[in-house]
């Protein structure tokens, strides 16, 4: 009997801890303002937000590329026009 009880009052307990578990993650934060993540579906949104940030990072390095290479180009600069280029090559998909 004192087993039974025990099981039941664990898996009582467990139920608790469920139910006071909080969300995920945020869903109605942006990838930019979430800072936390909890269980598996949040370690799997922490990595999505991840490769997000990391695609939204070299999108903008590579539109700075490309605006410093055509102002290179018109100040004729070679040594920039070459330095922009392989950022471009390097950050561009």
């Amino acid at each position: 009997m004192k087993f039974a009880f025990g099981i039941g009052l664990f898996a009582l307990l467990l139920t608790g801890c469920k139910v006071n578990e909080g969300e995920p993650f945020d869903k109605d934060a942006a990838p930019e303002e979430r800072t936390e993540y909890q269980g598996v579906e949040g370690v799997v949104q922490s990595q999505k937000d991840k490769v997000y940030l990391m695609n939204k990072e070299l999108t903008e390095k590579c539109k700075n590329a490309k605006v410093d290479h055509a102002v290179a180009i018109t100040n004729n600069d070679i040594k920039a026009q070459e330095a922009q280029l392989e950022i471009i090559k390097s950050t561009c998909r």
